[in-house]
């Protein structure tokens, strides 16, 4: 019998200490190489849907403390803020290993105030003057240049685990309408074509002041122009404004599943069409 109990708590303690080297693997790949990022909101329509998966490639903008995760299991009372593990390499706007992002980059970044992780795109680098008059950007007081894409259609219904509607430029939409919003291909000043949303030209960041870009600093923007909180908002708890560069956590070049459900299990929702689909 003891020899029993002795297998028994010795296949237990293998058990155990598997699964810690597991989780040592796991955060350091997750650290170090590529993050797992789920799309919640509908700000980076039509380029990211509600519900699509993707990895954030780490290594292309090298290391700083935002690289270290957030560990939150509310399930467990467990809220680890990166800045608890790595908060000792806050402060100086440097990176490890650093590489500069390009205009027209997907980025994922730590909100300077919530540090909550937030997706965007890069449109202002450090000393560029950026505005949006009526809807269009101009970058140095030049404008972008933009082409007619259509139009974007979507059923109007509560989408991903937040359940949140869908603006329509043809609101007011009931429910398992079709909701249409204006798609326009945007071309910024070194070449990176992408589709962006207008939902209307008299939304409220629709026209902003001259930005200009401190130095160590960007400018993101959702391409769903008018439903996105992003830096043409004033930095605080809600706006994003200017993000600092030790802030980037990584770049979304791969959308790697995509669910459009309230649940990825639920694989009636799955969009096969968007898997392991580059993103621009």
């Amino acid at each position: 019998m003891a020899d029993e109990n002795q297998g028994f708590m010795g296949a237990v303690w293998e058990t155990i200490k598997t699964i810690f080297w597991a989780l040592i693997i796991a955060g350091v790949f997750r650290t170090l190489f590529f993050q797992p990022f789920w799309i919640p909101s509908s700000s980076m329509k039509d380029t990211l849907l509600v519900g699509d998966f993707l990895f954030v490639n780490k290594m292309a903008y090298g290391y700083s403390y935002a690289s270290c995760p957030n560990i939150k299991i509310a399930r467990f009372g467990i809220d680890i803020d990166a800045d608890d593990i790595c908060g000792f390499l806050d402060g100086d706007n440097t990176r490890v290993l650093a590489g500069e992002p390009e205009r027209g980059d997907v980025v994922v970044f730590r909100h300077p105030v919530t540090h909550q992780d937030y997706i965007k795109r890069l449109i202002g680098l450090p000393g560029d003057r950026v505005q949006v008059k009526e809807g269009l950007i101009y970058i140095n007081d030049e404008p972008v240049k933009v082409e007619d894409g259509g139009t974007f259609t979507e059923v109007k219904e509560a989408q991903g685990p937040e359940r949140r509607f869908p603006r329509c430029s043809n609101d007011p939409v009931g429910e398992g309408g079709q909701c249409v919003k204006e798609r326009q291909i945007e071309t910024l000043p070194n070449g990176v074509t992408h589709s962006t949303l207008n939902i209307t030209d008299r939304g409220d960041l629709d026209t902003t002041k001259v930005f200009t870009v401190p130095e160590g600093e960007y400018f993101f923007m959702g391409d769903n122009r008018d439903n996105s909180t992003d830096s043409r908002v004033a930095q605080t708890s809600f706006g994003v404004g200017f993000v600092p560069y030790e802030n980037l956590i990584g770049r979304a070049d791969r959308i790697m599943f995509s669910s459009a459900g309230r649940s990825m299990l639920f694989f009636w929702t799955w969009r096969s069409d968007r898997f392991f689909k580059g993103i621009e």
